[in-house]
């Protein structure tokens, strides 16, 4: 695939403080553009920093310039959804010298028969060492904790415990398909579908909006948060606590308004602020 010319593509990685980004991850290892140190940077990315839409619900906008996500993610040690990560993401793998391209992905898990736009975010990375191609899903706030490799012959794999599959299939208007799914409690789930349609900074612009902003958007409704772990992953839907586990096991739990700040901190890494803990249990969201 040849990469769009355009300076408006690339990841302003020059601008990212890159000892602050890997000092938050827990990343020591080597800084080359290797596949061995993408398999690094993916799982401690996706291991440290949670999945998160506070700010939305706190009436703020989501903004995904690099001094932001820096600020919020790194500095204030926040989270974010998959525009934030993977804007910050790519932008450290740019700064590392690995081949970097954005790609658009439409959630499918949880749609039911409705259609949702494609509004998930991914990365499509290259190694100068050799042709193969690499998908990075930092963002998703479920993995995998690994690139997998895009090949129509990947099919069924594993990242640490965590099983997953890619299909590829011909699509509407003879344009490549690929599905993603993931095993859990319902066994073989669509995650998303996606194709190898490059995507610029602006085009994540247009559907983060859409995603921040739209009573159609999940992320405007209620708090939503996902922590995960190489052995466990949690949700926050709501007041709704899931625990998830490799083996499709799940277990659930409501919890009273009032306990959620400290459950973001305990179990998602979270701190907020105490006017936005407050403003957080105070808010009238929808309880769906």
């Amino acid at each position: 695939m040849s990469k769009p010319t355009d300076p408006a593509y690339h990841w302003n990685g020059t601008d990212l403080d890159l000892d602050d980004y890997l000092a938050r991850i827990g990343f020591d290892g080597d800084r080359v553009p290797t596949v061995v140190t993408l398999r690094a940077l993916v799982r401690a990315h996706t291991t440290s920093i949670p999945f998160e839409n506070l700010e939305i619900i706190l009436g703020r906008s989501i903004d995904l310039d690099l001094a932001t996500l820096q600020d919020k993610m790194v500095r204030r040690r926040r989270g974010g959804y998959c525009y934030e990560h993977v804007g910050l993401f790519a932008a450290a793998l740019e700064r590392l010298g690995f081949g970097v391209t954005g790609l658009s992905g439409r959630v499918s898990m949880g749609a039911g028969a409705g259609l949702r736009p494609a509004t998930h975010a991914l990365l499509r990375v290259t190694t100068a060492a050799d042709d193969r191609v690499w998908l990075c899903d930092v963002g998703f706030g479920a993995g995998p904790l690994e690139p997998y490799e895009l090949s129509a012959t990947t099919g069924e794999f594993a990242a640490g415990a965590w099983k997953f599959r890619l299909d590829n299939t011909l699509g509407e208007l003879d344009t490549d398909l690929w599905v993603l799914h993931q095993f859990g409690s319902a066994g073989w789930i669509d995650r998303y579908t996606f194709t190898l349609n490059p995507q610029y900074r602006i085009d994540y612009a247009v559907g983060n909006h859409f995603v921040s902003t739209s009573p159609r958007s999940p992320f405007t409704t209620r708090p939503y948060a996902q922590r995960f772990r190489p052995d466990v992953h949690y949700v926050l839907d709501g007041t709704t606590l899931t625990s998830e586990h490799p083996d499709g096991t799940t277990d659930s739990r409501e919890l009273d308004l009032a306990d959620l700040p400290q459950i973001l901190t305990d179990v998602f890494d979270i701190e907020i602020a105490p006017p936005d803990a407050a403003a957080l249990v105070a808010t009238p969201w929808p309880r769906t």
